[in-house]
């Protein structure tokens, strides 16, 4: 008699299930709070089961990171990417961000895995690392897109303007938990309507 073997479809199906509870989990509990029991336990499986998808607890955490990741670029820049270069796909980014903190229950994975790794090395702090320098290597891009269309000043510093535009959204996922996302997404907007104003060639 054969045993039945999970086809590759049903297979990544239920790793993506996992990895949506997981990654549920770790915006309220963090990376660290995150176990293969608990996970387990909120999808019904057992133990072993979770092991079959991910091998270890670190090879779950990595793998939630990239999966934020993915979210994060899903929701935030393939819809800006339909925006004309220049001003038009800088400002969407902004607006997918600060809608980004919206969608976020919890709060946001990379903050939390930011306060949690950024004096830990190591391989979650590699991988949160190396998500982190792309996003700011796409946010710079967009900026110097900006800066080619004659909307931004020549003598822009893309990395310094993108620096300010990260600490802008830092902002709004700070005090949208504290003092509410509307009023907080507001002061968002015009925060970087502003830095834009400054460097705006018009």
């Amino acid at each position: 008699m054969q045993t039945a073997v999970p086809s590759p479809t049903k297979g990544a199906a239920t790793r993506e299930v996992i990895l949506e509870r997981a990654y549920a989990l770790a915006c309220v509990h963090g990376l660290e709070g995150l176990t293969i029991g608990t996970l387990a336990e909120q999808v019904g499986m057992s133990k072993s089961g979770v092991f079959a998808h991910f091998g270890s607890r670190e090879d779950l955490q990595l793998a939630v990171l990239d999966h934020a990741g993915e979210r994060f670029v899903a929701h935030v820049l393939l819809p800006a990417l339909k925006a004309r270069r220049g001003l038009p796909r800088l400002r969407a980014i902004m607006a997918g961000w600060i809608d980004w903190v919206r969608h976020n229950d919890g709060g946001c994975l990379f903050l939390a895995a930011a306060s949690e790794y950024d004096d830990r090395p190591g391989p979650q702090r590699d991988r949160l690392l190396t998500h982190e320098t792309r996003w700011r290597a796409e946010l710079a891009r967009a900026i110097r897109l900006a800066v080619d269309s004659g909307e931004l000043r020549a003598d822009t510093d893309a990395d310094q303007f993108a620096f300010e535009t990260y600490g802008l959204a830092l902002a709004v996922h700070h005090d949208a938990g504290l003092f509410g996302y509307e009023a907080s997404a507001e002061r968002g907007r015009t925060a970087f309507e502003r830095l834009v104003g400054s460097a705006s060639s018009r």
